[in-house]
């Protein structure tokens, strides 16, 4: 995924500030007027090269076409308030005038690659989130953050085309691997004297979340909604799956994690628990305890109410030997979690291990204490029908397996979820690698563990 870089003087990038101060001996924040849709100054002593910058962006997509939606998503401001180039969270791109004058078109074109991929990584929501999780306030937190994000960027960015600026910041320059997050990256390093050269960095709030002075906001002209930038996303991530032979391993990553973003499995593994077990029907019988209110119609008649009593989840465990250890282990974790989504009555929940046949059905008490025993071919169709034939009937049916497993061939009285151990780069079948067992049918709600 995309690397940052390190702080600089507001909206740098990594590269050195004049003498003089941001923008080429402007002090302090220059008070300026829009015309246009551009930020200038009053009295400014050079105007902005939009020719060059253009001509670098033109190289940048060139180089770099998978990004090109992108990188002409962005609309430019001019800002002195700015030493090298920013971008905010709705995608303008802070240009300082003197920074472009002085670098050639060849590393411009880097930095407008390294900015886009702030925004295409989403580093101000991350940025956001990571300061609420861990409490990380201050320009210093914000200056780590912004490091962190230059390192997550900058080691696929740069070569095949393009050049790296002056004082761009990689994982190797604090002493760590490549190939790593933002979120990683925090954890590893601290502000101090292997820091110190990257102090003037600043990509801009686009990097951190953090606002800057020069922010136009979200009333400013020209920026980019939430949906607009989630369709950039898109077919930036397009690009980069139909032509899988021209983008870097971050890239190709990211693009995959667009497309399909990482699910919180546990969350999805409970919520469909919940809802097989609350379901219409589940947890439901007639009852005299507690006489239909229909009986006061039919004199003489007492008529039982249906009520609702808790559900019953029965559990069955792949124990055959396509599954690991490891997995057993989870799956034992995962059983334990199923006795809260039901809320927490462990009598309710029973345990059974099969591969190719039955085991004992066992009454969850501890999930530590189940004996998972097994080991040979995997035939979960006896588990479904021990399951099934059990009294009182389970209102819910977890499956927990690897998928390497016949399947029955009518739908089960009760609702069913599957959860799929990963193959985590492991074939099916030595004899076959290319074998991948089918999918569960269509009846099962099936949730992919891990």
């Amino acid at each position: 995924m995309g690397r940052t870089r390190g702080h600089r003087a507001p909206g740098g990038r990594g590269l050195p500030v004049p003498a003089g101060g941001p923008g080429g001996g402007a002090r302090g924040p220059a008070r300026g007027r829009r015309r246009g849709g551009q930020v200038t100054t009053p009295n400014a002593p050079g105007a902005l090269d939009r020719e060059k910058l253009f001509a670098a962006r033109l190289h940048a997509a060139r180089v770099r076409p998978y990004l090109a939606t992108a990188l002409f998503a962005l609309y430019t401001v001019e800002s002195r308030n700015v030493p090298t180039m920013a971008v905010d969270r709705y995608w303008r791109c802070y240009v300082s005038p003197a920074f472009v004058a002085r670098t050639p078109v060849e590393e411009l074109a880097g930095v407008w690659v390294h900015e886009v991929s702030h925004l295409l990584r989403d580093h101000h929501g991350r940025g956001d989130r990571v300061a609420r999780q861990r409490g990380l306030t201050g320009p210093g937190e914000r200056l780590r953050m912004n490091i962190a994000a230059d390192c997550e960027i900058n080691d696929d960015v740069y070569g095949d085309g393009l050049v790296p600026p002056e004082g761009a910041v990689y994982p190797s320059s604090l002493h760590m691997r490549p190939g790593e997050l933002m979120e990683d990256y925090l954890y590893q390093f601290r502000l101090g004297p292997r820091t110190r050269d990257c102090a003037w960095l600043d990509c801009g709030s686009g990097a951190d979340g953090l606002e800057r002075e020069w922010d136009l906001g979200p009333d400013g002209a020209h920026g980019l909604s939430a949906h607009e930038q989630d369709a950039v996303r898109f077919r930036v991530a397009q690009g980069i799956i139909g032509r899988p032979g021209s983008a870097s391993k971050g890239w190709k990553r990211w693009a995959e994690e667009a497309f399909h973003p990482p699910q919180p499995w546990r969350e999805l593994l409970g919520a469909a628990v919940r809802s097989a077990a609350s379901g219409s029907g589940a947890g439901e019988d007639y009852s005299y305890g507690r006489p239909s209110r229909r009986s006061t119609g039919l004199p003489g008649i007492v008529l039982p109410s249906l009520r609702r009593r808790p559900p019953r989840v029965s559990v069955v465990i792949d124990t055959s030997g396509s599954v690991s250890d490891a997995e057993l282990g989870s799956a034992l974790l995962e059983v334990a979690a199923i006795s809260r989504a039901v809320g927490g009555r462990r009598d309710l929940v029973t345990v059974i291990a099969c591969d190719a046949a039955t085991r004992v059905v066992h009454a969850l008490c501890r999930a530590e204490g189940i004996p998972l025993e097994g080991g040979g071919g995997t035939d979960l169709r006896t588990g479904f029908a021990r399951a099934l034939r059990s009294r009182p009937r389970p209102d819910a049916l977890v499956v927990l397996t690897d998928g390497q497993t016949p399947w029955p061939s009518a739908r089960p009285a009760c609702r069913t979820v599957v959860g799929l151990f990963p193959r985590a780069g492991r074939s099916y079948d030595e004899s076959d690698p290319d074998y991948v067992p089918e999918r569960p049918p269509e009846w099962a709600r099936v949730v992919d563990i891990g």
